[in-house]
């Protein structure tokens, strides 16, 4: 049904591309009906093609954890009999995993759980979200202090973190693009190799004397602590029939994932260090100093230029190095989405392309394009577009484990759960992106 369902939007956004051309030639004779007729048009095209990356990304998500599943079944030679089976034993280990990594961050000793013990364990931490943890029996609260955080008396489990990890992954745009690393520590340092080492012509019994030795550097992304109170009324916790880690998770994951998003993008020093924050310096072709992201000016405060508006979008290509290419995609929101639409080159084509095929996101200039509506509005100065391989470019840090404490009190007749985590993020290599800057000069 989703393949057909995905078809179905596809022949939707060719009829809507043929119309949009249509219509944007009849625009030209400045009749105000048609300009009405465009804009509808053009929401249209825009719905479907956000139904059908919303669909193909849950399809794809589908397909990975199920080739995941398969993999690790193999690596680890489990022997099991069913599915359910398999994803209680990796479960359980993934559970073991981490609350191993957090014994050992607060230097104290850990019993892995059996499989017998973690069905309790996920029983008791059931009733927790249900009821107050004073009306819990003593075995639920036993079996709960086993896999709880002693520092600070939260309630940890794994499979709920996995749950809410998951479902960010799913619906944020960067972590969609950018690299993902968990760690156990509070921060992630990797080395910056910006030099080169030295190299010359050698003989049989000589060497080139070329003893040049490369620079390293280092960067560090430190991890944060980042929070969201879902709530939901103490009827619907009592209602047997709801799944209350499934709905917990659908929640907080939307949450985090909204911050998240506006923070990849947007976030200051001293935060999550957003993409568009860093320091930037006009780029012709010869680079910029590390530290600063090179960006193109359109030649018009808060807009693109009057004539040949494109010709910076096919610079800012031009700007990346090879090696990024391969990788590269535009990032951007769904107006500046729709002002690009209409440009063309040369020839009279249209620069941005539809996806007409399952599996092929919509192009501009050949590059895939990422929605996102984080990215600055336009307005003299911003930096409103960015190209570049992003994988290359940000690295994203998530510190292992997800906190959930249930409160009661501060906000009733709703029971809030108070859920924390910890993550970070920030450009790791400067080169592998270019912004694009919506400035006169």
């Amino acid at each position: 049904m989703a393949l057909e369902e995905i078809k179905s939007l596809i022949e939707e956004q060719g009829k809507a591309f043929e119309a949009f051309k249509e219509t944007h030639e009849e625009l030209k004779k400045n009749d105000a009906l048609t300009a009405e007729k465009l804009d509808r048009i053009e929401k249209d095209l825009d719905r479907a093609i956000e139904a059908k990356t919303a669909l193909e990304a849950k399809i794809e998500a589908e397909r990975k954890e199920r080739e995941e599943l398969e993999a690790r079944i193999n690596r680890e030679g489990l022997q099991v009999n069913s599915e359910a089976e398999a994803k209680a034993l990796i479960e359980l280990k993934e559970f073991n995993t981490t609350l191993a990594a957090i014994a050992a961050d607060q230097k104290k000793s850990f019993t892995p759980f059996e499989m017998k013990d973690y069905q309790e364990y996920k029983s008791a931490f059931n009733s927790f979200l249900r009821k107050n943890e004073r009306l819990l029996t003593a075995e639920e609260v036993k079996t709960l202090s086993a896999g709880s955080d002693p520092d600070g008396g939260y309630f940890v489990t794994p499979d709920l973190s996995g749950r809410i990890v998951r479902k960010v992954y799913e619906t944020s745009p960067m972590r969609q693009v950018a690299s993902q690393q968990t760690i156990s520590t509070d921060a992630l340092e990797g080395i910056e190799d910006l030099d080169e080492a030295g190299a010359g012509y050698a003989g049989e019994q000589n060497t080139s004397g070329n003893a040049d030795t490369p620079q390293v550097g280092k960067w560090k992304i430190q991890v944060y602590w980042i929070d969201t109170e879902p709530k939901a009324t103490q009827q619907l916790l009592d209602d047997a029939a709801i799944d209350v880690e499934g709905w917990l998770a659908g929640k907080v994951a939307d949450k985090f994932a909204r911050f998240e998003n506006a923070e990849f993008v947007k976030g200051d020093t001293g935060k999550i260090r957003g993409l568009t924050s860093y320091p930037t310096a006009a780029d012709t072709g010869s680079g910029v100093a590390w530290g600063k992201i090179g960006h193109v000016n359109t030649g018009k405060a808060g807009a693109f230029a009057d004539s040949e508006p494109a010709d910076k979008l096919f610079d800012l290509v031009g700007l990346l190095k090879q090696p990024y290419l391969a990788n590269a995609r535009w990032m951007m929101s769904r107006k500046l989405v729709t002002a690009i639409r209409k440009f063309k080159n040369g020839t009279g084509e249209y620069l941005w392309q539809p996806a007409l095929t399952l599996g092929t996101p919509e192009t501009l200039l050949g590059y895939p394009i990422v929605r996102a509506e984080d990215m600055p509005a336009l307005a003299s100065g911003s930096l409103s577009i960015a190209f570049g391989d992003f994988a290359a470019a940000y690295q994203i840090v998530d510190r292992q484990g997800i906190r959930v404490l249930r409160d009661p009190y501060t906000s009733k007749p709703f029971v809030k759960f108070y859920t924390t985590r910890r993550v970070g993020g920030g450009v790791v290599n400067f080169e592998a992106v270019k912004l694009l800057r919506f400035a006169a000069s």
